[in-house]
């Protein structure tokens, strides 16, 4: 068969579902190739959008999402989803086309090494440069992209090796289990944890993943261990209970750390530094158990002291047959933060003020929403209100990047999240400078038939930077913009464009259009002055009642 044929025959092996693509035409044997096969191409109108679907893909079901570009300005357009995928650990192959390599027709026109770019960003990076070698590399790069930890891989097809004849079979995929950390260290683990006087559990993003859930959650149950996660934890565990603390949305400063500072001892499952720190080690601080799939990567600000190494519920559920009945310790202060967070959490989620400040505008969105119902968010400083304020109760309901942290990101996740949910609502919650990097793909998500809300945070400005500058004492400076008219600009796609008016009108106009079905963009105009008011002044005002 044709090479072309067989990177196809490779991928439907892997059990690839859709490939995200801008194809060129370094790339039109494979798109051939992939016209007469089982997978579904799914065009999109920039290489970041196809690559934030196919990372997106690869975070909400464990198996390496697909993109496609083609040579130079298409696989350079690639890098922000290859480091997206690097830093959230989202499983992702990349494939990019190349002109031909056995002779030049074209010089060095459009030529960059792609291969050596998108080292640094992925697991491995490599140039198919026999028709024979398609197997093994496939079957490798899939391998590599979604063992743990997570991540992007590589692989570069050029035109000329596309169209080589082939007689190599597919090499089909085997199911692998994690090793399970050892005796010696979960007694360890389980010691120390008897011993401590007030341990505390923090969820990190690695336990969003495989069966961790479903073990935390019994884990958690079954020991009343009191529990607070990061951005990317959030959902792992039930938020709507007496034993959660918050989420760390700061690193440092928020009512949560009250909690941390209290502690003696904190069990540290599914953390990597890559994540923005949830808190501080110090020397002589509290003493740090590190569970996790790999060794902790060690950092000035994180250096555990014993680490549990293994697959994340099979460690959990045997450090809590350890604990079975043996936790005795104190939760009253624990219990009593609980309940004084939740009551600063709840301030001004019924506030009439318009433009909407972001406590009502969480509140709202969560009252719209159900259980299982799926939050995508883009990046600005609303990210911080939903991930203190927003009551996740589901693992992969409310997708946030703690990791890149990359704008643009937003809608092409929830474009994803629908075409894998049609029954749920999802909701893309996006700053007006955000969606505008990827504004373009409303036009996909139309095409694709999808039922999906996009909420517009409207502020005309770069508004976490635009906080950051005020924090700093600048002078407000270089961070605004105009708007298109958003209700318009959805219009012209074949979209519904709403724009709120009033705050009470939010709830209402956010159901209606789920009610109605297709792609719908809510144009919302916010009020960021509470970002001083409670995330610097009221924190920095706040007295830890230790």
């Amino acid at each position: 068969m044709k090479a072309s044929d067989l990177m196809v025959a490779a991928l439907e092996a892997e059990g690839v579902e859709y490939v995200f693509a801008v194809p060129g035409e370094e790339n039109l044997d494979l798109l051939e190739s992939l016209r007469t096969s089982a997978i579904t191409l799914v065009l999109a109108r920039h290489e970041q959008g196809a690559g934030f679907m196919a990372a997106t893909y690869g975070r909400l079901t464990g198996k390496a999402g697909v993109c496609l570009a083609t040579l130079g300005p298409g696989a350079t357009n690639l890098t922000t989803p290859a480091a997206y995928a690097a830093l959230g650990a989202f499983p992702l192959v990349i494939i990019t086309g190349q002109k031909p390599i056995k002779t030049s027709k074209q010089a060095q026109f459009q030529i960059v090494d792609v291969v050596s770019l998108f080292t640094p960003l992925c697991k491995a990076s490599t140039q198919i440069v026999n028709g024979n070698r398609i197997p093994s590399l496939v079957r490798e790069g899939f391998r590599l992209a979604q063992e743990e930890r997570p991540g992007a891989v590589l692989l570069e097809l050029p035109e000329d090796i596309a169209e080589e004849e082939t007689i190599e079979p597919v090499i089909p995929p085997h199911y692998r289990r994690y090793a399970v950390a050892g005796d010696a260290a979960l007694d360890e683990a389980a010691e120390r944890i008897i011993a401590a006087e007030r341990p505390l559990l923090l969820i990190g993003a690695g336990a969003n993943r495989r069966r961790a859930s479903k073990a935390l959650r019994k884990f958690v149950s079954d020991t009343g261990f009191p529990f607070f996660d990061t951005q990317m934890g959030k959902g792992v565990v039930d938020e709507d209970s007496e034993l959660y603390l918050g989420t760390a949305a700061l690193s440092s400063g928020d009512y949560v750390h009250c909690a941390i500072e209290k502690a003696d001892l904190i069990v540290n499952i599914g953390h990597d530094v890559v994540e923005k720190p949830p808190f501080f080690m110090e020397p002589g601080g509290q003493t740090v158990i590190h569970i996790n799939y790999k060794a902790a990567e060690v950092d000035q600000v994180y250096f555990p002291q014993l680490e549990v190494i293994g697959d994340i519920a099979g460690s959990v559920e045997r450090l809590g047959n350890r604990l079975d009945g043996k936790l005795q310790c104190d939760r009253s202060y624990y219990t009593a933060l609980h309940h004084e967070i939740a009551s600063h959490i709840s301030e001004t989620s019924d506030d009439e003020r318009f433009p909407m400040v972001p406590q009502r505008v969480v509140a709202d969105v969560r009252s719209v929403m159900a259980r299982d119902d799926i939050v995508a968010l883009d990046n600005g400083i609303y990210k911080i209100w939903f991930a203190r304020n927003y009551i996740a109760h589901e693992p992969g309901t409310i997708l946030l990047d703690n990791a890149l942290a990359t704008m643009g990101a937003g809608l092409p996740s929830a474009m994803m999240a629908a075409m894998l949910s049609p029954g749920r609502r999802v909701l893309a919650v996006c700053g007006d400078g955000g969606f505008m990097m990827n504004s373009q793909e409303l036009e996909t998500a139309v095409r694709l038939g999808l039922n999906l809300v996009v909420l517009v945070l409207n502020d005309a400005a770069y508004g976490m930077i635009r906080w950051k500058q005020d924090q700093l004492g600048f002078p407000d400076y270089g961070l605004t913009f105009s708007n298109p008219d958003f209700v318009t600009y959805a219009q012209s796609y074949g979209a519904t464009g709403h724009r709120v008016e009033r705050s009470a009108d939010l709830v209402a106009v956010l159901n209606d259009a789920f009610e109605a079905g297709g792609v719908h963009l809510v144009d919302l105009p916010v009020d960021y002055s509470e970002n001083k008011k409670v995330l610097i002044d009221e924190l920095g005002a706040k007295v830890c009642e230790l």
